[in-house]
Parts: C-alpha cells; structure tokens; sequence
C-alpha cells in the first residue's frame, strides 16, 4: 500500500512556531515519525509540504493512480479552500484529514473543515500520533 502524505502552510516552521500549541518537534521529526510508522505498520510513505495552494491541489492531482490513500493535514487552507476540496474529490481516492490540535478548541473559522467534507475520518489533537492512527487506518483498511 503506497499513501501520501501532504502538509500544508506553516507546518515547515515546526519547532519555532507557536512551540505552546505545536511542541518543540521539527517538521523533520515529523517526516522521520512519520516514516517509522509506516514501517511499522507495512505501508509506503511519501511526505510532501508546501506553503503554496497550488502546489498542494498539484500533489493531489498527481496521486491520481500512484497512492492508494491521501493523508491530508491542509492546515490553514483546511477552513479556507475549496480548490483542495474539489481536489481531492477530483481523484476519487480515500482521504483521512489529520491535524497536529485539535481545532475545534481553538479559534471560531477553525471549527469548520472543507476537507472533512470528503475525508473519510478525521484524526486531530494528538500531535504527531495523528498522523500514526491515520497510516494505521489505512492499513487496516486496506485503504479500498
């Protein structure tokens, strides 16, 4: 099973941005979990982060008959973009939405999600365990 995981705006500053809400862990130390998770549990991973909506619909787009599964934390763009939503209907691929908190603790437009919309489950404020019981869902679906 080969799953990709995408990351969006912000995630790359891990470790220094807003250490009391996101920890002191690394956007590496992430991939590096990551990717032992996934070994772990038997599944290919490939990690991608981007600032730029584009770029991310483009990841999306081109997963299209590589990746068995999504696993999408869009973070800021998760309340803002339609164009990742239509996105990820447009490829027709399980999708599990993951976010490092939990949002709907935290400000108001955060409770709302354009990604939950087509993500099949939703797994958030757990840290990086997350995106572990999101890679876990997968493989013990089979992801189809």
């Amino acid at each position: 099973m080969k799953i990709i995981i995408i990351n969006g705006p912000n995630l790359n500053l891990l470790g220094t941005r807003e250490p009391e809400l996101y920890g002191n862990a690394t956007y590496q130390d992430l991939v590096e979990f990551c990717r032992k998770s996934a070994s772990e549990l038997g599944v290919e991973v490939d990690i991608h982060q981007s600032n730029h909506e584009g770029v991310l619909i483009e990841l999306i787009h081109a997963a299209r008959g590589w990746y068995d599964a999504i696993v999408i934390n869009a973070a800021g763009y998760t309340h803002t973009s339609v164009a990742i939503l239509d996105a990820l209907k447009a490829v027709n691929l399980p999708v599990a939405e993951v976010h490092l908190t939990e949002p709907k603790e935290r400000e108001e437009f955060r409770k709302f999600s354009f990604i939950g919309m087509v993500a099949e489950k939703t797994f958030s404020g757990m840290g990086f365990n997350s995106y572990s019981a999101a890679l876990e869902y997968f493989a013990a679906k089979g992801a189809n």
